[in-house]
């Protein structure tokens, strides 16, 4: 199995300021990891076609690096739906059909998946209580940002102290859609309108989903940013699904992105 160096995620600033050492978390990027060709680097996906072994050994060092063994990196089938799962000190490894999952626990990692949709890290620090969730158009129209506070909330954390921070995903310089899909936003909220600007291709546009994720967390009452990088232009550091159809690739691999409350 060819070696590489150990991964270095991303941070946010934001939830660096917030949480201090208490809780740690980080946006990985491709590198560190032992996949080869198409699914090169770190590659997390259980639902790729990648070599499972490798798989296993990119998620091992996923939860290393927050000095945990594998079997405390939780993580969810996604299928973009407004679901959250709680996690706590019995996880036995099972991957419920979800899109976000919240914690109190301490040692256990929250990891969520993504290539090109959106991976947002949540914390509540004065009340130790942390989030993950994957939100691409689907799961944040449908409201699993909001699902996730409300998750939080029932764990003891409040809003007011919660901060959240958008990942690596796609961008709308990127993301064309078609009028079928900017009606499916506007009819429910029309000021929604605002994150579609024309494409150059007559009648389609691009859509902001990380400007719309943003809004979405802060009307919720939570302070957020996003790391504004875009997955589909850069693919030394992500893996992008919308990218790969373009190529006419045959499959993708996945980055992830994980939080968890240090243990004292």
């Amino acid at each position: 199995m060819q070696d590489a160096a150990s991964p270095a995620p991303i941070e946010s600033a934001l939830l660096n300021d917030a949480a201090g050492s208490t809780i740690l978390h980080g946006y990985f990027t491709r590198a560190g990891g032992v996949s080869e060709g198409l699914y090169r680097g770190l590659n997390v996906g259980l639902g790729s076609s990648d070599e499972r072994d490798k798989v296993l050994e990119n998620r091992r060092r996923v939860a290393a690096w927050f000095d945990l063994p594998v079997e405390r990196l939780a993580t969810v089938h996604q299928v973009h739906s407004p679901d959250v799962v709680t996690i706590d000190a019995d996880y036995d490894g099972a991957r419920p059909e979800a899109d976000a999952m919240v914690t109190r626990t301490p040692g256990i990692v929250l990891g969520v998946l993504a290539a090109d949709c959106g991976p947002i890290l949540f914390a509540d620090p004065d009340n130790r209580v942390v989030g993950a969730a994957h939100a691409g158009w689907k799961g944040a129209l449908t409201g699993v940002l909001e699902n996730t506070i409300a998750a939080m909330e029932a764990l003891g954390a409040d809003r007011t102290h919660i901060v959240a921070c958008l990942g690596p995903s796609i961008s709308q310089a990127s993301y064309e859609v078609g009028p079928e899909f900017v009606e499916r936003f506007v009819a429910g909220n029309p000021a929604d309108a605002r994150f579609f600007v024309p494409s150059e291709t007559s009648g389609r546009a691009m859509f902001d989903l990380p400007a719309l994720t943003v809004d979405r967390l802060t009307k919720a009452g939570v302070r957020a940013e996003s790391l504004g990088l875009c997955t589909y232009p850069d693919s030394e550091r992500f893996f992008s699904y919308r990218r790969t159809t373009h190529r006419k690739e045959p499959d993708y691999g996945r980055q992830i992105s994980a939080i968890a409350i240090r243990e004292t």
